[in-house]
């Protein structure tokens, strides 16, 4: 079983003889003489564009330059502390199984610290005899030096962003905080007018910076939405799971992208090898050695690794362990379900944040599902270990010499710890079972979901699918501390295994872009030859079942990124589908009762126009389409999200492909929401304000999400796959 469909398993193609057709030529234009700058012509714009961006989103230098020199100070202090821990202190005489004589006189009894230290001589006497300690530390000195050398020369480059904030941008340092992502991606667009940072085009766009930015990000979705990468297992006992860790993750990118023999001769361009079909077999019998070599190496460093992983989960989880027990139950999305609902072309902070807003009720959803017989049992434990727990919290208050009584901190320790777990696993007696409803409000946030859950959601096989895609804390720590030991032989009996597929993924999904190199063909948003035609693409896509992206991924990360950048201009195909969405819209509205009527009607209906202000706005719409208010017209939610969209929508004009706003809801103040806007004179361009401009454009995408998905399972062939249909009905 498997998250995507039958049709995204990944295909070999047929052994070509002709090599690829040659790229277009290099456009290159005169860049003016005397620039006061020297931001013009600047050779690795990957680099450069994306060392932007993290300045923006870790907020500066002084905040990058600290958070350097930390991690530089806490590998010395795990290694340090972890090294005294191992040959500076007496456990005998720390735990009083040995008397200790003391110095100073029989009147001190008790045993101190110092007592339990070993002298500085005797220390280092302790360490020249254990010869393996003395090689993890050489080890741990070189990686530190490495480390030292490489975070130097990331402070020389963070100061010349900084210069290039302050004097190209004109963003002062004490005023970058107030700048959201999109003002500054505007001034980098403009300054290209002036200075010609790519010398190859005249003009930079929106695409153009986020292709630079996420060149190898793209790829990596690209191959989980075709089920390239082995990272699903079908294990005994366990069934089918997901092991997708930073490891893995770290070695994928070694392997493809920049480590020593990779596929590209530098950050923008695939080796020109690649782009032909006429040696593929022997590309990929290189590329599964290499894969081999990486995986031997990687069960060589194994132990040194996996010590690491250790040391640091001990010293990161335990102290939240102890003061939040329950904090190992709480939920994260995994790193596989980052990838899975990742749209292309977006960024770390716009994936984050949709992320977030999902969090919730992906958490309620997860959290509807109880056990009855789970709960019986956790009840009873929890009332016994309760009731042991509190019997020694009184006795303590009594007399609190039983806290030196042996053990007994670690007994109401662990009690507590059980009595937590115990909780965790009772439902709130005040929860209604509303799944289907949680179910369409987590679709509303993160935007990608199986056909086969549609009705379903009630159903453990949905949830246990949900929960690859959204995990324990604790079964993230877990698969973090496994993987150097899972990693090897993922990558030399599962990987190596793909070597001619990859090939051939590379070779078929690159294309050569001026002005930007080779990037992944579906980052291009191309409705023609990525589209999917059960997702709106109908009569838009020419794309054969190998080219087309599943799950709607092409369609829907090109909505998104129109939505996040209204200036973009769209190629003519993918601007005739948004033109043709916005057509649909308008007609299933017709039929549905107005915006306003289902805003009134709506149980969230009345924050609109609470104190709370424009806030709480974009929940409401969201609301008040997933509330789906029982009135005779509204007999669906596609229908709701439609009459809602077509509040938003800026442009009436049938057939006319414009990009859609981030806020089409300033464009008319006569929207309910414009009326519960500022007056426009009164505004101020601050950064709350891009803020709320943000949250109105994730709540259009969202309803944007909901719509497409229900007419998606309208579809024809969904319902009864033919001849006719391309796609074929998606399993885990």
């Amino acid at each position: 079983m498997a998250i995507h469909e039958h049709s995204g398993e990944y295909h070999r193609m047929d052994d070509y003889e002709e090599d690829s057709p040659p790229g277009e030529e290099e456009l290159l234009v005169h860049v003016t003489e005397g620039l006061k700058d020297s931001w013009h012509h600047i050779k690795n714009l990957d680099n450069f564009f994306t060392k932007i961006y993290h300045f923006h989103q870790k907020n500066g230098f002084a905040c990058m330059m600290l958070s350097d020199v930390f991690e530089l100070v806490q590998f010395l202090f795990v290694v340090t502390f972890t090294t005294f821990l191992l040959c500076c202190v007496e456990y005998d005489v720390l735990f009083a199984n040995r008397p200790l004589n003391h110095t100073h006189g029989p009147e001190r009894s008790k045993v101190t610290l110092p007592d339990a230290i070993l002298p500085m001589p005797q220390c280092t006497q302790s360490i020249q005899a254990r010869g393996w300690i003395i090689f993890l530390l050489v080890m741990a000195a070189v990686f530190w030096l490495y480390r030292l050398v490489k975070i130097l020369c990331n402070l020389l480059g963070y100061w010349e962003i900084r210069s290039f904030y302050v004097k190209a941008l004109r963003i002062p340092a004490e005023e970058l905080c107030n700048c959201s992502w999109q003002e500054v991606q505007a001034r980098l667009i403009s300054l290209q007018r002036e200075q010609q940072m790519c010398v190859h085009k005249r003009e930079l766009t929106e695409l153009d910076i986020y292709h630079r930015i996420l060149r190898f990000k793209n790829y990596l979705v690209a191959m989980v939405n075709k089920s390239l990468l082995p990272v699903r297992f079908h294990l005994p006992l366990l069934g089918d799971t997901v092991f997708y860790t930073r490891g893995l993750k770290y070695n994928f990118e070694l392997i493809f992208f920049w480590g020593p023999g990779s596929l590209f001769e530098n950050e923008w361009s695939l080796k020109a090898e690649y782009k032909r079909a006429g040696n593929r077999l022997e590309l990929a019998e290189k590329l599964g050695a290499r894969i081999l070599w990486i995986g031997i190496a990687n069960f060589l460093l194994c132990p040194l690794i996996l010590i690491w992983q250790i040391l640091y989960a001990f010293f990161s989880y335990t102290e939240i362990l102890k003061r939040e027990p329950g904090s190992l139950g709480a939920r994260c999305w995994s790193l596989y379900g980052r990838c899975y609902l990742r749209h292309f072309n977006e960024l770390d902070h716009e994936l984050q944040a949709r992320l977030s807003r999902g969090y919730k009720p992906a958490t309620k959803y997860m959290n509807s599902f109880t056990s009855p017989l789970l709960t019986v049992l956790a009840k009873n434990v929890g009332f016994f270990s309760g009731s042991i727990l509190a019997v020694l919290i009184a006795l303590t208050v009594y007399d609190e010499d039983v806290l030196t009584v042996q053990h007994i901190l670690t007994a109401i320790t662990l009690l507590g710890l059980v009595v937590t777990v115990a909780r965790s696993f009772i439902p709130d007696e005040h929860m209604v079972w509303c799944p289907e409803q949680l179910l369409q409000c987590v679709l509303a946030h993160i935007h990608y979901m199986p056909d086969h859950w549609q009705g379903s959601a009630n159903k453990a096989q949905t949830r246990d699918e949900m929960a690859q895609l959204f995990q324990y804390k604790a079964a993230f720590i877990l698969e973090e501390l496994l993987s150097p030991v899972v990693t090897p032989f993922i990558l030399i009996f599962a990987l190596r295994a793909k070597a001619l597929d990859i090939i051939d993924f590379f070779r078929s999904f690159s294309v050569e872009v001026v002005g930007v190199g080779d990037i992944c063909s579906f980052a291009q948003l191309d409705i023609r030859n990525h589209g999917h035609p059960q997702w709106l693409s109908q009569g838009r896509t020419e794309a054969s079942v190998y080219r087309q992206a599943e799950n709607g991924k092409t369609e829907l990360s090109l909505m998104h990124f129109a939505i996040t950048n209204p200036r973009w201009q769209p190629p003519p195909e993918s601007s005739l589908f948004i033109s043709h969405l916005k057509e649909k819209v308008q007609q299933d509205a017709a039929g549905a009762p107005p915006a306003q009527h289902l805003l009134a009607e709506a149980p969230l209906g009345s924050l609109l126009l609470s104190d709370e202000g424009p806030a709480a706005a974009p929940d409401t719409l969201l609301g008040s389409v997933l509330a789906r208010p029982a009135l005779p017209a509204a007999s669906s939610t596609a229908s709701v999200a439609a009459s809602v969209l077509a509040l938003l929508s800026c442009s009436q004009l049938p057939g006319r492909a414009r990009p859609l706003s981030p806020s089409p809801l300033y464009c008319s103040e006569s929207t309910v929401l414009g009326d519960s806007l500022p007056p426009a004179e009164t505004r101020r361009p601050t950064l709350g304000r891009s803020l709320l401009q943000s949250e109105l454009a994730s709540t259009e995408m969202s309803l944007h999400a909901i719509y497409m998905h229900e007419v998606r399972a309208l579809s024809p062939c969904l319902s009864a796959p033919g001849p006719s249909c391309s796609w074929v009905p998606q399993s885990l």
